[in-house]
């Protein structure tokens, strides 16, 4: 009896252990199922051996949405109260007050800014004839076969060469010295006829390039006006109206200083005056073998447009200066050589033409120059060469050379055409004088603000040392042009100080404006 309840005990121990066993089993399982719908980020952190190692793992803790700190602005009531503070009504006036102050003291400062920075200068009268370089083809027929014709046929060239106008003629009939045969409103047959005349002009026009007709009466000797200039004044008179209504852009006469003196004058000069509702029409003259002071007293009395006076050899610095000095340089023009002089190269050959060229360019005054002078013709050598320079090059080396050295020179002609009409300092800047030696010559161009230019030049046959000496003068120039490619190369900086120039040699330097 006592062993069957003991052995009964034993079994409800057992029985009893197995149901707790059962009942935390179905418990681990409920809460594994528990721990599985929980989102992954709120489960504990598990810790993994793999292979022998242990690797932490990263909690990444999540705050309930409820838990989270909400930020929100100030409510308009709010900000009226914040606003209303004392401290915040000052700040505002603070800020407005400096706002303004700094508004006012910008103002000011610009004014005073436009005040005192330095005024540009006001841009001289300038006409057409003052733009660039007049070109002259005295000798029609020498400057092509076609005449007439054949000078339409080049007005590309002369736009190429920067040529801003041209001086044709004189193409009137007449017999030398035989007053008689005088026609001023007639073109001699061999030259061309009037209805290619017009179509040059028509064609000139259209490529901008204004004609000038030169009616100097008797051409073909020196005395100009038959030595009676009363005697054809009339006559003048009503061919300048004639070509002028035909459609050429001025007058040129030569030996100005007859026909100015006659009773007609005052009357020739009427027809060119100039109003707005006009073309301009010019009146230009020249006079050769007179002293500066005849020609200072000429441009005073002639009241012509443009005064073309032939420099003398040696070249004076001073005269150019007085000439400067007392004249509009607008009336003022520079040659070289002319229709009875020739050529530059023929009436100054001693002289490289390149030397020449960079005189004539850097002048306070409009160019002229000669048919011819672009390439460096010498006395005989006929003008159509110039056209030959087209043609393949020679195989012959003599012959090459001078085709070589005449198209280098051409360029260098064009050079100088192009730097004059892009520089306000060499198209109508202030001319001043730094040196003047028998043999040589240096001088300023100077305007406003542009970059100012420097001319040295010496024609002589031994170098020279200049001492150069003006306030706008800084230690260095640069080298633009020159006939001394291995001393001055194109685009080098050169010292000015005692300066030195070989034997006949001209080089043209520039420098920026310093303030």
């Amino acid at each position: 009896m006592l062993y069957s309840c003991r052995q009964h005990r034993r079994v409800f121990r057992t029985q009893s252990s197995d149901l707790q066993d059962c009942n935390q089993s179905s418990k681990n399982k409920m809460k594994d199922a528990e721990l599985n719908e929980i989102d992954p980020e709120k489960q504990p952190v598990a810790r993994e051996t793999q292979t022998g190692n242990e690797k932490n793992g990263y909690a990444k803790v999540s705050i309930p949405g409820d838990m989270r700190v909400k930020l929100s602005g100030l409510t308009k009531d709010e900000l009226m109260k914040i606003a209303g503070t004392v401290w915040w009504i000052r700040a505002r006036w603070f800020l407005l007050v400096l706002f303004w102050l700094g508004w006012v003291g910008m103002l000011a400062g610009a004014v005073v800014i436009i005040v005192h920075a330095p005024r540009c200068k006001p841009i001289p009268e300038m006409n057409w004839w003052n733009e660039g370089p007049l070109y002259q083809i005295s000798k029609v027929n020498e400057f092509s076969d076609n005449g007439l014709k054949g000078v339409e046929e080049k007005l590309d060239y002369l736009n190429h060469m920067k040529v801003k106008g041209l001086v044709l003629g004189p193409i009137h009939t007449v017999q030398a010295d035989q007053l008689s045969t005088l026609d001023l409103t007639s073109i001699k047959p061999e030259v061309g006829t009037e209805k290619e005349l017009e179509s040059l002009l028509d064609q000139a026009h259209i490529k901008g390039i204004p004609i000038v007709l030169n009616l100097t009466p008797n051409y073909e000797r020196n005395s100009a006006w038959f030595s009676n200039a009363s005697s054809v004044a009339e006559k003048l008179r009503e061919a300048c109206k004639y070509w002028l209504n035909k459609g050429f852009d001025g007058i040129f006469l030569s030996g100005l200083s007859d026909i100015v003196n006659t009773s007609t004058w005052t009357s020739i000069q009427a027809i060119f005056n100039k109003t707005d509702a006009t073309p301009i029409k010019a009146l230009m003259g020249s006079v050769t073998g007179v002293s500066v002071d005849d020609v200072s007293r000429l441009l005073n009395s002639s009241g012509v447009d443009l005064f073309t006076t032939q420099l003398l050899d040696p070249i004076k610095a001073q005269e150019v200066q007085k000439l400067y000095n007392n004249h509009l340089q607008s009336s003022l023009a520079w040659s070289l050589s002319g229709q009875t002089l020739g050529t530059v190269a023929s009436t100054r050959p001693a002289e490289p033409i390149r030397l020449c060229h960079i005189l004539l360019f850097t002048l306070p005054g409009t160019p002229v120059v000669n048919a011819g002078d672009e390439v460096g013709l010498k006395a005989g050598e006929k003008l159509q060469t110039m056209w030959d320079l087209e043609s393949p090059a020679e195989t012959n080396a003599t012959a090459k050379a001078v085709q070589e050295e005449r198209i280098a020179v051409r360029d260098f002609f064009k050079t100088l055409s192009d730097l004059r009409g892009n520089e306000r300092a060499l198209l109508h800047g202030e001319f001043i004088n730094l040196n003047n030696a028998s043999s040589s010559l240096a001088f300023l161009r100077l305007w406003d603000q542009s970059e100012r230019f420097l001319t040295a030049i010496n024609w002589g046959n031994s170098p020279v040392t200049m001492t150069l000496s003006n306030s706008d003068l800084p230690a260095q120039a640069k080298v633009r042009i020159s006939t001394d490619a291995a001393n001055f190369a194109v685009d080098s900086m050169v010292s000015l100080e005692k300066f030195q120039l070989g034997p006949q040699q001209a080089v043209l330097l520039s420098y920026p404006y310093a303030g």
